[in-house]
C-alpha cells in the first residue's frame, strides 16, 4: 500500500516514499534513513513522517525473547521509559509488554530481523553477548549500560559482536559528521587492531586487515538490519 490515512495525521494522506536523507520519525521520535530499499511515509506539506514499522503496527504482537508476553501497541507510553532492545529512551509510539513491570520495544526494534546473510557472514539477534569471552565490538563491553545488558547481533563463528544501541549511534554520529562510506565505519569503530590482539591473534598486516574487512561486513549487514542500505 503506497498510500494511507492515518489517525495521528488525518488531514492528509501519507505516502510512501524513498528519499536521500534522514528524518525524524513523527511516530516513535526516532531517527531514520530513507536509503537503499529502506522506505517511510511521509507527508510532504506537513513535515510529518513515520517509519514503516510506526505507520502499520500491529495492535498486538509476540517476540521470542519474551514468551510470557504480549505486547500492545501504544501511542504514548506513560511515564519515562526505554526500550529493552536498544536502551533508548522511549519517547512516541512503542510495543509494551502487560506485565506490572512492562517491557518496552520501538516499533523498529520490535521488527529486526532474527537472522542476517551476506557475503558468506551469518549473524544471530541476541537478547544480550552470550559468550563469556566475547564483547561489543565498539563499546567493548557486554552491556548497552550498567543494568541494561542490550540486544546484540553476533557472527556465526563467535569472532564478531556489536550492540544494536552501538550501532545506532555509530551511523547516527557518521551523519552527523558528513560520514556514510565504508572508510567512515572503520574511523568510527574504536581501536579495532586491540580487539584483535584481545583475542589472541597475531597482529601482522594481513591477519588485521582481514579482521577489520570482516568486522566492517558485519557491521554494515547489522546496519542495513536497522536502518536500511547506507
Amino acid at each position: 500500500m503506497k498510500d494511507r490515512a492515518y489517525p495521528s495525521h488525518p488531514q492528509h494522506t501519507l505516502t510512501l516514499v524513498s528519499a536521500q536523507e534522514p528524518y525524524s520519525c513523527d511516530g516513535c521520535k526516532q531517527k531514520g534513513f530513507r536509503l537503499g530499499e529502506r522506505s517511510c511515509y511521509e507527508c510532504k506539506q506537513c513535515n510529518f513522517h513515520l517509519h514503516e514499522e510506526c505507520a502499520m503496527p500491529e495492535s498486538s504482537a509476540f517476540h521470542p525473547f519474551f514468551k510470557t508476553c504480549e505486547f500492545k501497541f501504544v501511542e504514548n507510553a506513560q511515564g519515562e521509559r526505554r526500550c529493552d532492545a536498544c536502551g533508548k529512551d522511549v519517547l512516541g509510539f512503542v510495543y509494551q509488554c502487560q506485565h506490572k513491570k512492562a517491557y518496552d520495544l520501538h516499533p523498529c526494534c520490535m521488527k529486526l530481523e532474527r537472522t542476517l546473510n551476506g557475503d558468506g557472514v551469518k549473524l544471530y539477534l541476541r537478547e544480550k553477548v552470550s559468550s563469556s569471552g566475547l564483547k561489543c565490538l565498539k563499546c567493548k563491553s557486554k552491556n548497552v549500560a550498567k543494568d541494561l545488558k542490550g540486544w546484540s547481533y553476533e557472527s556465526n563463528c563467535g569472532q564478531y559482536c556489536y550492540h544494536v544501541a552501538c550501532v545506532k549511534d555509530l551511523i547516527l554520529e557518521n551523519w552527523k559528521k558528513g560520514q556514510t562510506s565504508d572508510t567512515g565505519l572503520q574511523i568510527m569503530v574504536p581501536n579495532m587492531e586491540d580487539a584483535v590482539e584481545q583475542r589472541g591473534r597475531s597482529k601482522n598486516g594481513k591477519k588485521v586487515n582481514k579482521y577489520l574487512t570482516k568486522a566492517i561486513l558485519v557491521l554494515k549487514l547489522i546496519i542495513s538490519a536497522i536502518f536500511g542500505d547506507l
